[in-house]
């Protein structure tokens, strides 16, 4: 009877010691400061309202996309009353574009309502208001505080899970217990920008399936570049 032998895959080195752990972070964050002096929020907002509707539409779509229908929403929407009683097949059609416009749409309709429901219209600057929110979890919360508050938060989205996993920051793929690894290495006041830095550098260089690996100006403090290159 043949027996198949489960391949486990290595993980890259993990410093015991938290202090080490911080060292380590530390390295790789000041080299994606140089790499990404630019780095900002990549969905178009002027206020906090506008940055809450326009995280939750980025669900499965892209940045880029949401953008191309927000003008077009925030100039007949521009509040949460406005959005509130915006007729369903009007939010569907500028919808249209980002796919599962019907389901986006009944949940822009929700939030709207629940922003008026339980904070007058207004999006509430803390994490424990914002999700209680129709659609709003930890991520968009953390997007909107960090962005529209200037109030630091980590946005542990699918490449900042992915990057902390291959840099060792943690080894938790839910997304929860990852950002309060996260908390405890990288230093609070740059939370927020060092996740839009390991966004870009997820985009750009660190692909899912194919890391760049060997053109990745990372490689040399990067805890996994010789698993993904062995």
């Amino acid at each position: 009877m043949n027996e198949k032998k489960s391949v486990r895959r290595r993980l890259p080195f993990r410093p015991r010691s938290l202090t080490a752990r911080r060292q380590q972070a530390d390295r790789i964050v000041q080299r994606l400061a140089e790499l990404y002096p630019d780095s900002h929020c990549a969905l178009d907002h002027r206020n906090p309202f506008e940055l809450l509707t326009a995280t939750v539409l980025s669900a499965q779509t892209t940045d880029a996309r949401v953008n191309s229908v927000t003008p077009t929403l925030f100039d007949n929407f521009p509040n949460a009353h406005a959005l509130a009683q915006a007729p369903l097949a009007v939010l569907e059609e500028i919808l249209h574009p980002l796919g599962f416009y019907r389901a986006k749409a009944r949940s822009l309709n929700g939030l709207a309502t629940g922003l008026i429901d339980r904070f007058d219209g207004n999006v509430p600057p803390n994490l424990q208001d914002l999700v209680t929110l129709p659609g709003v979890g930890r991520k968009t919360a953390n997007v909107v505080l960090g962005n529209a508050f200037d109030i630091p938060g980590i946005t542990v989205d699918t490449h900042v899970g992915r990057l902390a996993r291959r840099w060792a920051w943690t080894r938790e793929t839910d997304p929860v217990k990852a950002e309060a690894d996260l908390a405890k290495i990288l230093p609070q006041s740059q939370w927020t920008i060092i996740c839009h830095r390991v966004i870009d550098h997820g985009r750009q260089v660190c692909h899912s399936r194919k890391p760049a690996c060997g053109s990745c100006p990372m490689a040399d403090i990067c805890p996994s570049f010789e698993l993904e290159i062995g």
